[in-house]
Formats: C-alpha cells, structure tokens, sequence
C-alpha cells in the first residue's frame, strides 16, 4: 500500500521559515519523481515545486523561486520542501505527490499517481 505521510506544518510568522517533510512507504522511492503542491486560484492543486529521480535538476513555481528549495533523501525515503521568507499568500495545504516517470520532473498535477493527505502551512502576524 502506497502512503505518503507530509509534517511540518504549521503557523508562522511572514518573513520566517517552515520546512515540510513527506514520507513515502510502499513504493521504491529512488524510482519516483516527486512534487509539491498547494491550492491556487481556479485550481485544486496549483504546482509548488518537483524534483528528479536522482535529486538533480529542481523547478519551481515563479512564485516561490529563490524562497522554496525542495530536496530529497532517498536513503530515507523522504522529500522536503525548505520553505523560506515566508509571505501571508503561501498560506495554503502543501501537498506531496509521486510518479515513476523516468527523467525529468514532472510539473502537472495530472501527471501524479500517488498524492499525500496534506499539512496546513498559515503564515500570519
């Protein structure tokens, strides 16, 4: 049974940092793209970050480029999104999702097999 379990959440201030954790069971998780994401407008599940099955080449929404930084421990079987400089609109339930495309990252949230329950992140003063 594929589970993917995300923490870390939780209520910051603007400015401060989180860093969300999501970990995989039931699947070989070297063999899987992974990604984040969190609702957006006019959309369910709005593409945050993803990352590689070997950690290498990492994209990001316009949104959070140079704030988020997502990085993965296959060892432990776990994906993290750093998220820093946090502002009051990433206010959101982060999403992590998987799929065993081969290269590359994948970007829509279509492209996701497996998704995870989700972990509320709200950044407020």
């Amino acid at each position: 049974q594929v589970q993917l379990v995300e923490s870390g959440g939780g209520l910051v201030q603007p400015g401060g940092s989180l860093r969300l954790s999501c970990a995989a069971s039931g699947i070989s998780f070297s063999s899987y793209r992974l990604g984040w994401f969190r609702p957006g407008p006019g959309k369910e599940r709005e593409f945050v970050a993803a990352i590689p099955r070997n950690g290498g080449s990492t994209a990001y929404s316009d949104s959070v480029k140079g704030r988020f930084t997502v990085a993965r421990d296959n060892a432990k079987n776990t994906v993290y999104l750093q998220m820093d400089n946090l502002k009051p609109e990433d206010t959101a339930v982060y999403y992590c999702a998987g799929n065993r495309r081969r290269y590359g990252v994948s970007l829509e949230e279509g492209e996701y097999d497996y998704w995870g329950q989700g972990t509320q992140v709200t950044v407020s003063s």
